[in-house]
């Protein structure tokens, strides 16, 4: 289960260490005024809310991936000689 924190701005400055620790648990909302100005993220969270370093395997069992038409040439691998010195 996913847990959510909130701090207050003040606690973020003065602890930005234990806000980034809670991200491993959940998103930390913080607050200006009382009020929600800005969510901290662990980097894995935001990536699959943003689809940044998706793979192809993840892409394609999305539902909506059905509507996608993918097709690919055929690849064409030259060799070339290596030079190991």
């Amino acid at each position: 289960m996913m847990a959510i924190t909130t701090i207050s701005s003040r606690e973020f400055n003065q602890d930005t260490s234990s806000a980034k620790k809670a991200t491993r648990h959940g998103p930390v909302i913080i607050t200006d005024r009382g009020k929600p100005a800005h969510v901290l993220l662990s980097i894995e969270e935001y990536q699959k809310l943003t689809g940044i370093n998706a793979n192809i395997v993840d892409l394609l069992v999305m539902p909506e991936a059905a509507d996608i038409e993918f097709e690919t040439e055929r690849a064409v691998i030259i060799h070339r000689p290596v030079d190991l010195s």
